[in-house]
């Protein structure tokens, strides 16, 4: 980076983290090497379960696996650096890793608020439209939707670095975070960053409210539908496949609006520090869980692996 006579490039950040006692960062890098560790074989065992069994091979578990490998790659991006820093406060991160991570992490989260969406669509398809699901969601309608929150997702983290990389940097090189978070290294840039700073609130408003609203509107259908069925047990079923799907949805939507959307107040950034923990750490982790403990269909191939296993 081309700097002025009097300014110096700065070609790594320190990433402060918690700032917390060593003990206490040593009790954190056991616990978060405990969830990151959960996190991988969940999301994992997710994938291993609709690859192997030709049941889950239906769009809705399509949508899932990739949901999975998003939750597997959001983990991989923040956590490694974050066990790092509890053991290593002072070690600094290239400026083009850093770069790279905040790539990472906005690609991962604009295509799970996409990915979210067409989940949505699938279970209201599935719910009022039951006769035509499978003429609706065929697989090439599956794979172009999947394929299209990708690219989306790619595109709009795209534009935040493109804005990003021309702003001059020239001290301090401490990034309050535990990772390179877009707003923390915004506010490290000697320059005016109005602009950059409009272009992520337009992004959050955009991947954030739009998608959740839309949600909204499906979901208010399906409960529609819902109530018309006469049957117990097919209420029992229709509320078992998008219970979990909800839950995610609360979750994932619930912190980041409240992240990127929601009014400021008290100390931001603090809050926003351990909002992100529960965003990149925890959501993963828990995503595998819920749809395992509250879904049938991938109760019943887990059950039958462990058994499979025993019987070895």
């Amino acid at each position: 980076m081309e700097m002025g006579e009097n300014q110096t490039s700065i070609t790594e950040f320190i990433l402060l983290g918690f700032r917390l006692g060593p003990r206490l960062q040593m009790l954190l890098f056991g616990i978060f090497s405990l969830c990151y560790a959960f996190t991988l074989l969940g999301n994992g065992a997710i994938l291993g379960l609709i690859a192997l069994d030709s049941r889950l091979h239906t769009p809705m578990y399509f949508f899932l696996s990739h949901l999975a490998l998003i939750d597997i790659a959001y983990a991989c991006n923040t956590v490694p650096q974050m066990l790092v820093n509890l053991l290593n406060p002072a070690k600094p991160i290239s400026f083009a890793g850093c770069i790279t991570q905040t790539f990472l992490f906005l690609t991962f989260a604009h295509t799970e608020c996409l990915l979210l969406v067409v989940m949505s669509c699938d279970r209201y398809v599935a719910i009022c439209h039951p006769l035509r699901y499978s003429a609706i969601m065929s697989w090439r309608v599956c794979s172009t939707l999947t394929v299209t929150s990708w690219v989306l997702g790619v595109l709009l983290a795209l534009v935040h670095i493109v804005l990003l990389l021309p702003l001059p940097f020239c001290g301090p090189q401490t990034v309050n975070h535990f990772f390179c978070e877009i707003i923390a290294i915004l506010k490290l840039a000697c320059a005016d960053t109005h602009i950059n700073e409009m272009t992520v609130l337009a992004g959050a408003v955009s991947v954030l409210v739009g998608p959740f609203s839309s949600i909204v509107i499906s979901y208010v259908q399906i409960l529609y539908a819902i109530l018309r069925i006469h049957s117990v047990k097919g209420h029992q079923k229709a509320f078992s496949t998008c219970s979990s799907h909800l839950c995610v949805v609360g979750l994932f939507y619930g912190t980041a609006i409240i992240l990127y959307v929601g009014p400021r107040y008290g100390n931001p950034q603090e809050q926003k520090k351990y909002l992100l923990l529960f965003h990149s750490l925890f959501n993963p982790m828990l995503n595998p869980l819920i749809y395992s403990l509250r879904n049938k269909e991938v109760k019943g191939p887990l059950r039958r692996v462990l058994g499979k296993q025993r019987s070895l």
